[in-house]
């Protein structure tokens, strides 16, 4: 018998010698004999009890211990990270309440910060979608004697990270990131002339940690059947959608209880206007966006934009009817298309435009303040009677611009 099912029957055990109790007092009495001799018999039987789940408790502590893998180098954790099972720390956790494995290694050397929620790596689990996943809808399809791989579903492209931002992990506590707002100046001076004195001016970008959420809900038969897909659907899915969130908090977040995007009001990057009601994208527009980031300023440079940009872009023809491509209409430069950018754009009589925008990406800082952590619930109400799991996964995470200067952008481009 599980532990977990032992701890059940104590805990019904105790509650009925509770129950004894309570109404021998009510009564002013003492426990009358035959509930003295009930009474004593649901006291050995608890102690029965506390005996086995402590016995169990050694064994599944001393099994941890011969499947754990030592970490012996900085290096061992990558590759724990690498052979992580989302899937079987998620039945471990159900069961006992404790992991086995690299799982538990991973997870011992970083604490999740909710209780009763356990630690994953956000190279595995790195996107607030809801579903409810059983063997009699979608999620039958992964239950199988023999399961394949699942196909999975298409899927929007991460394009900050592809483009070459910057991110940073492992933070704690808000972060300031100094910047040079404005450098001292030179001169030229007479022999045995004085320099003159120039100060140069320093500011600094704020991050904070602002947490992104999903959750999913998945009967007892999806986890008795299928771990094998349930491990690929977890990592695939419920992580990507935490990470497409945050891919669209970076281009078009409203700040507050999520980050600032590139697009949103504030940011202070460059914002060109293509025409009075927008005007179709082409080498023209391509170019200014290009100009209008400082030769100064250093690092991966690249457009990004959405799939009807694109579309538009593939049908532009010179004078001679011959279509220019794409890596002539975005000058050469790196290109990366996205869902997030949107396409739902007005500007005065325009109506579903698109935006594209250009810039050094590395200006764009992605921080996390956690791994992703994930808290199995199976007491919720839409769960616990038919046992189920609710799960949730949390990631604390931020984004800023470190230099808007480095960014330009077109709000009003048409595609149709």
């Amino acid at each position: 018998m599980k532990i977990h099912e032992l701890r059940e029957q104590r805990a019904a055990k105790v509650v009925e010698m509770r129950g004894l109790v309570t109404a021998a007092e009510t009564a002013g009495r003492d426990l009358a004999d035959n509930e003295r001799t009930r009474f004593d018999g649901l006291k050995a039987e608890v102690t029965g009890l506390d005996r086995r789940i402590g016995e169990g408790e050694v064994l599944a502590e001393l099994e941890r211990r011969a499947e754990a893998e030592p970490i012996t180098a900085h290096g061992e954790m990558a590759t724990i990270e690498a052979r992580y099972s989302l899937a079987k720390a998620l039945a471990e956790h159900n069961e006992t309440g404790r992991l086995s494995g690299l799982e538990a290694e991973w997870a011992a050397e970083h604490r999740s910060g909710r209780r009763g929620a356990f630690a994953v790596p956000v190279s595995a689990i790195l996107g607030s979608e809801r579903r409810s996943l059983t063997t009699g809808s979608t999620g039958g399809n992964l239950v199988a004697t023999f399961q394949q791989p699942t196909a999975d579903r298409i899927r929007p492209l991460l394009a900050v990270e592809q483009l070459g931002a910057t991110v940073l992990s492992g933070l704690a506590g808000n972060l300031d990131l100094p910047k040079l707002s404005a450098s001292g100046s030179a001169s030229w001076v007479s022999e045995n002339g004085n320099a003159t004195r120039t100060d140069p001016t320093f500011a600094k970008v704020e991050m904070g940690p602002k947490t992104a959420t999903a959750e999913y809900q998945i009967s007892r038969r999806m986890l008795l059947q299928s771990q094998p897909a349930l491990e690929t659907l977890l990592r695939n899915d419920l992580s990507f959608i935490l990470r497409e969130t945050l891919d669209h908090a970076a281009v078009v977040g409203g700040g507050a209880n999520q980050p600032t995007g590139l697009l949103a009001a504030g940011t202070g990057i460059s914002i060109i206007s293509a025409g009075t009601n927008g005007a179709a994208f082409g080498l023209d527009l391509a170019a200014d966006l290009i100009s209008a980031i400082p030769d100064g300023v250093a690092g991966q440079r690249g457009f990004l934009t959405n799939a009807k940009v694109r579309g538009a872009a593939m049908k532009l023809k010179d004078g001679q009817n011959r279509p220019y491509g794409l890596p002539a209409v975005f000058q050469g430069e790196a290109v990366k298309y996205s869902d997030s950018v949107p396409g739902n754009l007005t500007k005065g009589t325009g109506a579903n435009l698109s935006a594209v925008i250009y810039g050094a990406w590395s200006d764009l800082i992605v921080g996390y303040w956690s791994a992703v952590d994930i808290l199995p619930n199976p007491y919720h109400a839409d769960v616990a009677s038919n046992g189920g799991l609710l799960l949730h996964a949390f990631l604390d995470c931020d984004v800023a611009v470190r230099h808007p200067e480095s960014f330009a952008a077109l709000k009003d481009v048409v595609t149709q």
